[in-house]
């Protein structure tokens, strides 16, 4: 689902100011939300503009929400604000759903979360939600609210760093979900000796199928399952991923990929499914041990693709339609791999980019 981002202006800041903001915004390909400042300035950069007056989208006062249809005959989009401090107010933002308003901006300058959860579990989808936010961390506890989240955020910015961190946030919830995976052929395993492995525990529950793309080169990224596999000897963790040296990549929300070593509470990594399908989850811990090590090698498309995990029957790697410990994989074996050509910059792919990963 495509989200969001509003960005509202005032007029108390200075005309260089609103000037810079306009600009942050438009890179962000924001929505611009107008309070009588500057409208030629904006419209200059081609921002699509929430006002009032002359806007793209229509910003009602609640004493014209009983001529809704009047306002839709015109073509253009229309919103409700509602500033919610009491239960009564939740009603007034979903009677703005009813009349039927396309927009509904909400306000929570108190209670940040119960209010948002109660009116999107009674929307269903019908108007779009927008959670005036000040902050980007308040951008993304409004987009997980109630795991759903709002459909958009309006940012009220201290700088325009905050509209660029906001913009990446909801890059993190409206990239391409479904990566494309191929079946690969192992062309064998190798022993090694101890090295400092990575234990990624989330704040989330995996199911058989899922885990996390790894890899000692970035442009060939192996699923390895999550610890949701049955066995004899210990019980399963779900919320885990056995991941390897400290040295492998890892893929990270907007397509990015971090070093294991970088990693700690609070993060947030992708999780990703046999399918393609893929979701990102918050990290809950990292522990990293001592470990004795195995060497994975296997060819995509004429290049040797490589990773390291720990040797030990509890590391699975993700089929077509199961998973096989590391500890049974042979040459011949297939197994799935995201194999992306080009080079990374701090974690962000350069496809033109020549490089060579050994």
């Amino acid at each position: 689902m495509m989200r969001e981002l509003w960005v509202r202006t005032g007029n108390e800041a200075t005309s260089e100011a609103r000037q810079d903001l306009f600009k942050a915004a438009s890179e962000a390909a924001a929505t611009v939300v107008l309070d009588g400042a500057d409208p030629e300035a904006a419209k200059a950069l081609g921002l699509r503009i929430a006002s009032s007056k002359d806007g793209d989208i229509l910003l009602v006062d609640e004493a014209h929400w009983d001529d809704v249809s009047t306002l839709k005959a015109d073509g253009k989009a229309i919103c409700a604000r509602v500033i919610i401090h009491s239960g009564a107010d939740e009603e007034k933002a979903l009677k703005a759903v009813e009349v039927g308003f396309d927009y509904v901006l909400i306000s929570c300058p108190d209670w940040k979360v119960i209010p948002l959860e109660n009116i999107i579990s009674r929307n269903r989808g019908r108007a779009k939600l927008i959670a005036e936010v000040m902050s980007p961390q308040e951008a993304r506890t409004a987009l997980e609210t109630l795991e759903l989240g709002v459909d958009g955020v309006c940012l009220i910015p201290s700088s325009t760093v905050d509209v660029e961190e906001t913009k990446r946030i909801l890059d993190d919830y409206t990239q391409e979900t479904k990566l494309d995976l191929a079946s690969v052929k192992v062309i064998g395993t190798k022993p090694l000796g101890l090295g400092h492995r990575v234990c990624i525990d989330t704040c989330d529950i995996m199911n058989p199928g899922e885990g996390m793309l790894l890899g000692c080169q970035s442009s060939g990224l192996f699923l390895v399952q999550a610890e949701v596999q049955e066995n004899p000897h210990v019980e399963p963790r779900p919320f885990r991923v056995n991941a390897g040296p400290i040295a492998l990549y890892v893929l990270t929300p907007g397509g990015r990929t971090r070093y294991l070593s970088e990693l700690k509470a609070g993060d947030v990594v992708q999780v990703v499914d046999r399918e393609g399908r893929s979701r990102p989850v918050v990290v809950g811990r990292i522990k990293i041990e001592r470990r004795p090590l195995i060497l994975v090698e296997t060819e995509v498309k004429g290049w040797t693709v490589k990773t390291i995990a720990q040797n030990a029957e509890t590391i699975r790697f993700v089929t077509d339609s199961g998973s096989k410990a590391v500890t049974e994989l042979k040459a011949g074996d297939e197994v799935l791999v995201y194999h992306q050509l080009g080079g990374r910059h701090f974690g962000a792919l350069v496809s033109e980019e020549s490089v060579i990963e050994r």
